[in-house]
């Protein structure tokens, strides 16, 4: 490998990404350094780059990734070096309350979380729009089969661990649920809970366009201007993954007393809810937020898709690859909704690099 590794810097909303050279770099304790071989846009870098939500600059962008493991620091297993391998999007201390006592490992009290921390803490290598990123300590590793591509395996570190987690805070399957939004998050949904004996999954979407896709995976599409096509008291669960506030009331409204709310797509500040106590209280709901997942739910994710490989259009839902030079352009069709996820790799260009 090369000496130098290449990767593509986010300044600022206004900015175009420029790209930097950086010496390869030393590996701590525990840590890995991975070859990127694809990577997919995430919702919540869109939401970056387009100053919806702010983080520290200079930065590596992106979390969404299959790699190989070129490289091991000491503490490390060797037998990882050549690996190919998806992890978990953010690494954790393993002593804290969060991750002993909470069984909240994704609430580390050190967490870091790939993709949002500056190039100026660590060897700055921290995202996946880069030929390479450095894995630190915490990091949960798992190895991909073969049997899958990188087109499937790449949005699992994200959005389907998440949609796991948020599955496994459900209670008993039942009837009828209802998830908000037709998205990546609504659509693994669908093929989640019909796996897990949901009888009927019914997928809200304000976009007829977005609501093509649900009844290959397993759903029941519903425009949501169709008010009347849900009655109300009549879902046991809802889940919200469209990361808009207004959605809340109608979620509420279909609930039936003692129904299920899971939360887990207002992750940016204007999410207030119109909400008072006494509705909670008189239907006797539950209210459940999840952000992120545990180790476990990205295990659970790989063991999902190479047991329901054949099963769902899975690589129907990511772009053809767009070189990293041309990140630009992947933002631009990422922002046009024509994918559920636009994909990038390297392309090893020189221009421009300083």
């Amino acid at each position: 490998m090369d000496s130098s590794v290449l990767a593509a810097i986010f300044s600022d909303v206004d900015s175009p990404f420029s790209y930097q050279r950086f010496c390869r770099p030393s590996l701590g304790s525990g840590e890995a350094l991975v070859s990127i071989s694809l990577t997919t846009l995430c919702g919540s870098d869109l939401h970056t780059v387009h100053g919806r939500r702010r983080g520290p600059t200079p930065i590596v962008l992106g979390h969404e990734a299959v790699g190989r493991v070129v490289a091991v620091g000491p503490g490390l297993d060797p037998s990882w070096v050549d690996q190919r391998i998806t992890w978990t999007l953010t690494d954790s201390c393993g002593v804290c309350d969060p991750c002993t006592r909470w069984n909240l490992p994704q609430k580390c009290e050190r967490l870091f979380k790939y993709g949002h921390r500056s190039v100026s803490d660590g060897s700055g290598l921290n995202g996946c729009y880069a030929t390479h990123m450095v894995l630190r300590t915490g990091t949960h590793l798992v190895r991909v089969p073969n049997s899958l591509s990188d087109a499937m395996v790449a949005p699992a570190n994200c959005a389907l661990a998440t949609m796991i987690a948020v599955i496994e805070s459900l209670p008993t399957p039942g009837e009828r649920v209802v998830i908000q939004g037709a998205g990546l998050l609504g659509l693994y949904g669908c093929a989640l809970l019909k796996s897990s004996g949901w009888k009927e999954v019914i997928v809200v979407d304000r976009q007829p366009s977005r609501l093509l896709a649900v009844p290959r995976f397993g759903g029941v599409p519903i425009l949501s201007t169709a008010h009347n096509a849900i009655h109300a008291n009549s879902a046991d669960v809802v889940i919200e993954v469209t990361g808009s506030a207004s959605v809340i009331a109608d979620g509420i409204s279909w609930l039936r007393p003692g129904g299920h709310y899971a939360i887990a797509g207002l992750v940016h500040p204007d999410s207030a809810l119109q909400l008072t106590g006494e509705t909670l209280i008189r239907k006797c709901l539950t209210l459940r937020g999840i952000h992120n997942y545990a180790p476990r739910h990205l295990d659970a994710a790989i063991a999902f898709l190479s047991k329901y490989r054949d099963c769902y259009p899975w690589e129907s839902l990511v772009s053809p690859p767009i070189p990293l030079s041309q990140l630009e352009e992947a933002f631009r069709l990422a922002a046009s909704g024509k994918w559920q996820r636009v994909s990038v790799i390297p392309d090893g260009f020189e221009a421009g690099v300083s």
